[in-house]
């Protein structure tokens, strides 16, 4: 057995979409009857009616700070009506909203938050909390401390749970350690001690969706951009926004994207993207696929929630260091 792996999985997905996004990042589910290319667009444009509610989101754990509690439910609720002023009048490049492609509104949005991020986040820290979809079987979720910086483009990890990952660190730094991260593994794995793995390498993608070089809330918004971008082109689009929702707590905006018919073109069914209000960036992201059968629920293909945020600690170089004592990683 070589020693990369004893630690298989050490690398992370985002999230995007971050994906929000991590975006609307999910990738591209295998090719299913009916999902033919579109030729002509079919324009809907939604709002949410006052006082109703969308599809309550799937429960999952809270997330925990490394010196970590015992872990909590967080309550996720998007009970508000749709923002004002969404769908009314004229837009504020003098575009009616009947012209306008249904997502251009949230376009909008994940470009402010992408600006947001670029001029006025160096670095930050979090719990993240993600569950993903691989080959068709619903990972438990996993809990993980984060360290981001945004450049060079730095991550340190620590997992906070589940009970088996409990410990494991990694760290990927831009151009540095030949493009590889540096991870180790817990129990009887760590006696591999700190590994180099190709990030995008089979081992480091084993159960994963995205690498550790796509993790963080630039690269989420970044993928939400890029394929709302590329869903313009088409139609059959429905998109939803609720005011006042709330993540553990804090207000944000609910933000849900729904294609109502299996399609080659579209990634996902159903995606909701969560922007906090305050901070101005996507603290959840969440997409399904279409039901199995007709009539059913759509099938969860990953989420990705960021909480405990902290922006610019001022991080440096050793904050980023396999040799940092307050790691474990020789």
């Amino acid at each position: 057995m070589t020693r990369g792996r004893w630690i298989v999985g050490v690398a992370l997905g985002m999230g995007t979409l971050a994906g929000v996004g991590q975006t609307i990042v999910a990738q591209q589910p295998a090719p299913r009857a009916g999902r033919e290319q579109l030729t002509q667009p079919v324009y809907r444009v939604a709002q949410q009616p006052a006082g109703q509610q969308p599809a309550a989101p799937p429960q999952q754990l809270a997330p925990q700070q490394q010196s970590a509690a015992p872990q909590q439910q967080p309550a996720i609720v998007a009970n508000n009506a749709a923002l004002p002023g969404k769908g009314d009048g004229i837009t504020s490049d003098g575009v009616s909203p009947a012209a306008q492609h249904p997502l251009e509104p949230a376009l909008q949005m994940a470009y402010a938050a992408m600006n947001t991020i670029r001029n006025n986040v160096k670095d930050y820290s979090c719990t993240m909390v993600k569950r993903e979809r691989i080959n068709g079987k619903l990972n438990d979720q996993e809990f993980m401390f984060l360290k981001v910086r945004h450049e060079p483009f730095s991550v340190y990890m620590y997992f906070l749970g589940p009970d088996k990952l409990r410990g494991q660190e990694a760290i990927y730094v831009e151009g540095k350690n030949n493009g590889n991260l540096l991870g180790h593994g817990v129990g009887i794995r760590k006696i591999a001690g700190t590994v180099p793995l190709q990030p995008t390498g089979a081992m480091a993608m084993q159960g994963q969706r995205y690498p550790i070089t796509e993790i963080g809330m630039l690269n989420l918004t970044r993928r939400l951009v890029e394929v709302a971008e590329a869903d313009k082109r088409f139609g059959e689009c429905e998109v939803k926004f609720f005011n006042n929702a709330k993540i553990n707590g804090r207000l944000v905006t609910c933000i849900q994207v729904v294609h109502p018919t299996p399609r080659k073109n579209f990634r996902f069914n159903v995606a909701r993207v969560y922007v906090d209000n305050e901070l101005n960036l996507p603290t959840r992201y969440e997409s399904y696929d279409w039901p199995e059968k007709a009539g059913g629920q759509p099938v969860l293909l990953e989420e990705y929630t960021y909480t405990d945020i902290k922006i610019n600690n001022g991080f440096t170089d050793f904050d980023f260091d396999d040799h940092n004592p307050k790691y474990n990683f020789h």
